[in-house]
């Protein structure tokens, strides 16, 4: 019953969207031109779900967390500003829900076998599963479709948003270690080493990440390194360990509601939508301009969710500039209400799963606070960094 109540929301979204298609609200000629653009995008995520999840079927993240607790060399503090380096490179390179979903559970773990506590490291690593995801087209969905619609390269893309990219990682670092600087002191003792099941899987993911993540940024179209690279494991599986390859390593419901969204959005756009956001987002590359266009984002993200807002308002966005400042919105903006990204509804489930509790009320209003230092920072060097002033 709770898994078919989890499906509920994805097919009802799915199937209104085949519903505004087969009725003609939503035009053929629109939904072509929807799918050309989508459909890439929406390969990339599957196929990056996979590789995801058989990476860690493999257990590099695993080793990579031991790496880090024998790195960290007892120091409490140390131990954290390792944690924010794998959390920042996988939000990045692998996208803000593989940090949600594998970074979380064993950096978690790693705190609670150290017995240290363990809301610091969860903190950090949903507040940078955002805010850190803003750096290159990989790094979330909504980047993919404003590369798509600038045609920017992964490099030109990365020239646009560097300055607000480093704004959104170093302000809530800079929050979260005032909020808890007296937890990331002390030391913690030495941690277990878990035996590798197959070497041979663990060094061929090695490997095929080693390749891929360069791929992700050297301009060619990101699901053709990502689906060679899912090809590639599935063979390895195969090969190795059959029994670990199962249905639910590709993101049905993800899929599901996603797909429903981009059609629900172009049929909401095609019956009107641009001409009322129009209105109340701004127009211009001014300050003031790029302020209220990410502030609407952010606004829009926490009330419904960062992908349906960003759809919604990507018509509005008029100039490389005025998108990135709706990319700061949605992308660094969603860290008040737990919807406002599927990154934090996944984190969440992690760590309901390893019993750790979260207290919604705090986790908003500290979201409050961030959001209204970082998004008005990162707006500012985004103006200054592309020359708007």
């Amino acid at each position: 019953m709770k898994r078919f109540k989890s499906y509920a929301l994805p097919a009802g979204m799915l199937l209104a969207g085949c519903a505004a298609l087969a009725s003609g609200l939503l035009p053929v000629q629109a939904f072509d031109e929807l799918a050309a653009r989508t459909v890439p995008v929406l390969a990339f995520v599957v196929a990056m779900s996979l590789v995801t999840e058989l990476v860690d079927d493999a257990g590099l993240f695993r080793v990579v967390t031991e790496r880090l607790a024998a790195l960290g060399r007892g120091r409490v503090f140390l131990l954290w500003l390792l944690v924010i380096a794998l959390a920042t490179v996988s939000t990045v390179f692998l996208s803000l829900d593989t940090t949600a979903v594998l970074v979380t559970p064993v950096v978690v773990l790693l705190a609670v076998h150290a017995r240290i506590p363990a809301l610091p490291f969860a903190m950090t690593t949903v507040w940078l599963a955002n805010t850190a995801s803003l750096l290159l087209p990989v790094s979330n969905l909504t980047n993919l479709l404003a590369q798509d619609r600038l045609k920017l390269s992964p490099a030109a893309f990365a020239s646009l948003v560097w300055a607000p990219a480093v704004v959104g990682i170093l302000v809530p670092l800079v929050l979260l270690w005032l909020a808890f600087r007296k937890d990331l002191r002390g030391r913690y003792g030495p941690q277990p080493i878990h035996k590798v099941r197959d070497r041979v899987l663990l060094y061929a993911a090695s490997g095929v990440m080693v390749v891929l993540l360069p791929a992700l940024v050297s301009g060619i179209p990101v699901q053709i390194p990502a689906i060679a690279a899912a090809a590639v494991l599935l063979l390895l599986f195969l090969w190795r360990r059959r029994s670990a390859l199962r249905w639910s390593m590709i993101p049905w419901r993800p899929l599901m509601l996603t797909s429903g969204l981009f059609m629900v959005v172009e049929t909401l756009h095609a019956n009107g939508l641009t001409r009322f956001l129009t209105g109340i987002a701004g127009t211009g590359d001014s300050l003031p301009a790029l302020l209220q266009l990410a502030g609407l984002g952010t606004g829009a993200a926490n009330a419904v969710n960062n992908l349906p807002a960003y759809l919604a308002l990507e018509p509005v966005g008029g100039s490389p500039a005025r998108l990135a400042a709706l990319l700061i919105g949605v992308n660094l903006g969603p860290l008040v209400t737990p919807w406002a990204s599927l990154a934090t509804l996944l984190w969440h489930e992690r760590l309901r799963a390893l019993n750790v509790d979260i207290r919604w009320g705090g986790f908003a209003v500290a979201g409050v606070v961030a959001v209204v230092l970082v998004i008005p920072l990162a707006v500012l060097a985004l103006w200054l960094s592309t020359g708007m002033h």
